[in-house]
């Protein structure tokens, strides 16, 4: 099963003046019961948040929160103690676990944009922890770079509890990457500029394609691209 899904079918949420969002799936305010997750992926969201301006301190509980930094700074701060300015090339890894709470804003004059990614967990009952790493991964180029993963073959990167692994990718016009997988996984390729091919089918900026039950993922530059890919098991267990 292949899967596009263009941006134009996305939901839009615009918070205020001071935030704008596309959600990948049902978040807040948008429930489409067909559209609530995949595999144990429960949230993807493409923020940008103006300057002086956030999310005040709220609580989590039971799912992994990632945050990929794309442009700007975040200042993160939690009940753990945590007190951390992401910048771009960033990339956070919170365990929300039995409950915490925290803050994100952005302290500067610019906009933020950044990606938060939410995993069903396949442990429950886990301690609240906290991870974050400079990756400088935005300088990727005809590669994919793991961002953070519960895949133990993958090292020296935030360490999420699901079977998972999120990927930044670069793929230049007319260069090529197969990504090699399991029909017993499924994979979501999200295109962040550029265009290019997912197993030949044609996506643009802000599209996104869904695959399952394939051995390989081809990506191919139609024009210079960059993406992010997330590999994900079909089914979790535990979560």
């Amino acid at each position: 099963m292949i899967k596009l899904i263009p941006a134009a079918e996305h939901h839009n949420a615009n918070v205020g003046d001071w935030l704008q969002s596309h959600y990948l799936f049902s978040f807040a305010d948008y429930y489409d019961p067909a559209n609530v997750q995949f595999g144990p992926l429960r949230v993807f969201n493409h923020d940008r948040i103006l300057g002086h301006n956030g999310f005040p301190l709220h609580p989590h509980a039971e799912m992994e929160v990632v945050s990929v930094v794309l442009d700007g700074e975040l200042t993160h701060k939690d009940s753990l103690g945590n007190e951390v300015t992401l910048k771009a090339g960033d990339v956070q890894r919170m365990t929300s676990g039995t409950g915490f709470t925290h803050s994100e804003n952005n302290d500067t004059d610019n906009e933020t944009e950044l990606l938060q990614l939410w995993f069903l967990p396949n442990k429950r009952g886990l301690a609240p922890s906290y991870e974050h790493m400079s990756l400088d991964f935005l300088d990727t180029k005809n590669k994919l770079v793991p961002l953070v993963t519960g895949q133990k073959v993958l090292e020296n990167i935030p360490f999420i509890n699901s079977n998972s692994t999120v990927y930044y990718g670069h793929v230049g016009q007319g260069e090529e990457i197969d990504f090699k997988t399991f029909k017993i996984r499924k994979t979501l390729v999200y295109v962040l500029s550029g265009s290019m091919l997912v197993n030949n089918v044609e996506a643009e900026k802000y599209d996104q394609v869904r695959l399952e039950s394939k051995d390989v993922v081809s990506l191919h530059g139609n024009a210079e691209a960059t993406f992010i890919l997330v590999d994900v098991p079909a089914a979790e267990v535990n979560y």
